[in-house]
């Protein structure tokens, strides 16, 4: 498809935040132009690709990473958890709209029902997961959680977590209104629709290779890896979701705002079960306890996925030391050439004050089969190493700030960066982003395009795309509201 002349808006990368912004403003201004750019032959090939990621709808539901330490009095702060429900909320009512309104079908391609469980053994942490459960079952988005210590009952929830274990406390809570997703799926059902209307292109096998600003507009450079001709597109506004490739692009750009970022790159891998009959036995996503030194994205879960229209059965992550921003069009010099003098001595202190990280990262790329299935054990005493594979997964460029001084890899969730003249905006960060892609591309949207939502057909188109935008459904006395639109989305996503 030949590309756009010159269109509104540029988006650069095909996963999920570039796919759910074009759709999104598209709608809410069918007369814009928007042009697409992929590095991939294919779309949505990175980190939004099923096997690249954890498929988690992370709703807060299993994720121990969410919730804090017990606080003085021995309760949990659950008020994360919260905040993360309700932004995922805001990508199942969008992606509900795009399936009523026939942007997208077959629902069940991309997003189905999955049991999660929060699965923890030893004394101290079942007192924590009894604390969090206490915490999160008092508001309406968690009313229907359960608890137990009965190893009974949570050999019913997930049979694999008692085969083979030993005597000591465990315990699970679990709900069922969790999630499956594969991101890719979605990204490429979004992207084949914005393809189709008027003013809009999605074009693969395309490298944007320069971002310059000129009177008042962007200048893309972008060569075709089929021809390797080089040509120049101008656009009002420039999205950068392009994963671990966003920080080289944001550096070319030349804004301020670029001033002093870098990025460390970890990369992942999964055990992945090729027997079929224990595959059948596991009906759910079981998130454990963070491993020592383990990043955030790296808390070990044991995940029943459907991917390419099979039952699969994944375990990890587990971390992997590397120097490339992206999994299958990076490169191994991608970090030293991100390396500038105003990044450079943040890095140095980043990399100083994280040796513990650096070497967990080392560590854990030299592990055997046999260290792996140790971890496996904690959650599946009874695994053995025949019925498992190692794969490859996706790469997180972590950013990094100048700001952090001796603070350390904070910036494990997902933050875009928006020059002053909210001409361009960029992703960077890892995981749970994918999950809360809409609530972080509706921030961009109010942020960048304001005069979209200052009308009242504005408003009404975005209230017709996501119900809840402007409410508080957090509050406990909006909870008839939220199960109201919750059940709404649910039914038409095929959820239940």
């Amino acid at each position: 498809m030949k590309p756009i002349e010159n269109p509104d808006v540029i988006l650069i990368g095909s996963g999920i935040m570039s796919s759910n912004l074009g759709a999104m403003l598209k709608r809410l201004d069918p007369t814009l132009t928007i042009q697409l750019f992929e590095v991939t032959d294919g779309l949505a090939q990175e980190s939004s690709d099923g096997w690249n990621n954890a498929g988690t709808g992370h709703a807060g539901i299993c994720e121990l990473s969410y919730t804090p330490k017990r606080e003085a009095d021995g309760s949990v702060n659950v008020s994360k958890v919260i905040e993360i429900f309700e932004q995922f909320e805001h990508s199942k009512q969008f992606w509900s709209y795009a399936v009523g309104s026939g942007m997208v079908e077959r629902p069940s391609e991309f997003i189905n029902p999955l049991k999660h469980i929060s699965f923890v053994h030893g004394q101290e942490q079942v007192d924590f997961l009894k604390a969090r459960y206490e915490g999160m079952a008092a508001h309406p988005f968690f009313s229907s959680m359960e608890y137990t210590t009965d190893r009974d009952k949570i050999a019913r929830w997930a049979p694999l977590l008692l085969e083979g274990r030993g005597d000591g406390p465990i315990a699970a809570t679990k709900m069922d209104g969790g999630t499956d997703v594969n991101f890719g799926a979605i990204s490429r059902k979004l992207l084949k629709w914005l393809s189709k209307q008027e003013g809009c292109a999605v074009a693969s096998g395309h490298r944007v290779v320069g971002l310059t600003k000129k009177a008042g507009r962007w200048e893309v450079l972008v060569r075709d890896l089929t021809t390797n001709e080089e040509r120049t597109h101008s656009a009002k506004f420039v999205f950068v979701g392009a994963g671990g490739g966003s920080l080289g692009l944001l550096q070319k750009s030349g804004i301020p705002e670029a001033k002093g970022l870098g990025g460390f790159p970890i990369g992942g891998q999964w055990l992945i079960c090729d027997n079929p009959d224990i595959v059948a036995k596991h009906e759910a996503k079981v998130y454990g306890q963070a491993l020592d030194a383990a990043p955030t994205m790296a808390v070990p879960h044991l995940d029943t996925r459907m991917l390419d229209g099979k039952k699969t059965l994944l375990f990890g992550p587990f971390a992997a030391w590397t120097t490339k921003f992206l999994h299958k069009k990076g490169s191994y010099t991608d970090l030293p050439f991100s390396i500038r003098p105003d990044n450079l001595t943040t890095l140095i202190n980043i990399g100083i004050s994280n040796l513990e990280l650096v070497r967990y990262l080392i560590q854990q790329g030299l592990q055997s089969m046999a260290d792996r299935m140790k971890v496996l054990h904690v959650f599946y005493p009874a695994a053995e190493a025949k019925d498992w594979r190692l794969i490859d997964a996706g790469i997180r460029v972590q950013a990094i700030k100048k700001t952090d001084g001796q603070a350390g890899i904070v910036h494990y969730g997902t933050e875009v960066i928006t020059d002053a003249e909210r001409s361009i905006s960029a992703l960077l960060g890892a995981s749970p982003g994918a999950s809360v892609s809409v609530n972080i591309i509706l921030e961009v949207i109010k942020k960048c395009f304001p005069h979209l939502l200052s009308t009242a057909e504005g408003h009404a188109r975005m209230k017709e795309m996501i119900p809840t935008y402007d409410e508080d459904i957090k509050l406990p006395a909006n909870a008839a509201r939220f199960q109201e639109v919750s059940q709404k989305a649910n039914a038409l996503l095929g959820l239940g």
